[in-house]
């Protein structure tokens, strides 16, 4: 079937229309992974966002349930230059055509991907629709224009749970099969409760691989719940949308900074910045992709990192003189990671949990285990 994506600035992409038949709506943003589509596709920080792909071949190794993010796909589309009809992996449980139908992604492909990911990159992300049933493009660059902008926008509550759960680490899929971790035999447990505000399943078992029973919350509850819960160390999860609307969680963290130890990622670590006095801004056209340089500036290591964000946090609005800035992007130079230098709170831009690159960042939970430790030793 056909289909057409019409951007705001009147820019239109046809080509063929696979997954879902129909119409969506969203703000066009690029990723420029090599592989992962699927754990792209269901991670909740792209809800709103209408995706595409730079690698080339799209669809080939299938899909199954142990790589989702969560429990279905949070993109509202996917633009991609060659789809696969057919999965070639011994994992795949269902072909990559199918999966997006199942859950009602309409997916573009056959255009060239390098002249709209260079449009993007000159004009910054834009707004867009792409649609399978309407031919008419001046409407849809209509409707294209009318979609709510990110900016001020809060999603964070929008796809949060709404009931607190504690993660299952009996399922299968959340075991790491992984020898050479320590078992949590001995270690003794500690207790994380997890702001979900978009929250990855990796994630989840990063925090349970570091020995910690973790208690998962909604976006919008309070300090004092959260505290009475008598948690070793609270998480701040990534998620998508504004972070300035999010001022619930904002006067939360205040709330429970020196009283507990923070860990944020992501959207959380832009929560913290914010609940530190500081400001956040949108990028021209964000951070998406597996193969970010980020220097980390105590061992002057690089680190390879998979990110996922629209904004960031102003690293002149932060207090020199409490704030200790951790981590920055090499391509940029944007803060990507921030450490209270005398109470027990930090956080990264980036996504240690995907561990894209040579250098392990998995030692962010490391060190998140280890200042639960000292904080209640």
């Amino acid at each position: 079937m056909q289909a057409i994506l019409a951007l705001e600035d009147g820019r239109i992409f046809r080509g063929e229309g696979y997954g879902h038949p129909g119409e969506c709506q969203g703000e066009v943003v690029f990723n420029t992974s090599l592989t992962g589509y699927q754990e792209i596709a269901t991670d909740p920080s792209y809800a709103g966002q209408i995706v595409v792909l730079t690698n080339p071949q799209i669809g080939n190794y299938g899909t199954n349930q142990a790589d989702n993010e969560a429990s279905k796909p949070f993109i509202e589309g996917l633009i991609v230059r060659e789809f696969s009809a057919i999965s070639s992996n011994w994992r795949s449980e269902q072909v990559t055509d199918e999966y997006m139908e199942r859950y009602s992604v309409p997916v573009l492909a056959e255009i060239d991907t390098r002249a709209l990911v260079r449009h993007l990159r000159t004009h910054g992300v834009m707004r867009g629709v792409i649609s399978t049933t309407e031919t008419d493009t001046d409407k849809l660059v209509q409707r294209a224009r009318s979609i709510r902008k990110m900016d001020g926008t809060d999603l964070a509550k929008v796809v949060s749970t709404k009931t607190s759960y504690t993660f299952n680490t009996d399922d299968s899929r959340n075991q790491s099969g992984d020898p050479l971790l320590p078992g949590c035999e001995e270690k003794p447990a500690l207790h994380v409760v997890a702001y979900d505000f978009g929250i990855k399943q990796n994630i989840l078992r990063m925090l349970t691989r570091e020995c910690c029973n973790v208690t998962v919350v909604p976006a919008e509850t309070s300090a004092a719940d959260v505290l009475a819960l008598k948690p070793d160390g609270v998480f701040l999860s990534n998620g998508p949308g504004d972070p300035e609307p999010v001022d619930y969680a904002v006067r939360a963290i205040r709330d429970m900074i020196g009283r507990v130890p923070v860990f944020g990622i992501c959207l959380g670590h832009q929560l913290c910045g914010l609940a530190l006095g500081g400001k956040t801004y949108k990028l021209k056209f964000g951070h998406h992709g597996g193969n970010h340089p980020v220097r980390n500036n105590a061992t002057g290591k690089v680190e390879i990192t998979a990110h996922n964000h629209n904004f960031a946090v102003d690293p002149e609005s932060i207090n020199a003189n409490d704030i200790e800035l951790t981590h920055v992007d090499l391509n940029d130079n944007t803060l990507e990671g921030l450490r209270h230098k005398s109470l027990p709170l930090f956080s990264v831009q980036y996504h240690p949990e995907a561990a894209p690159g040579p250098h392990d960042s998995h030692y962010l939970f490391r060190d998140f285990r280890n200042l639960m430790e000292e904080w209640k030793g």
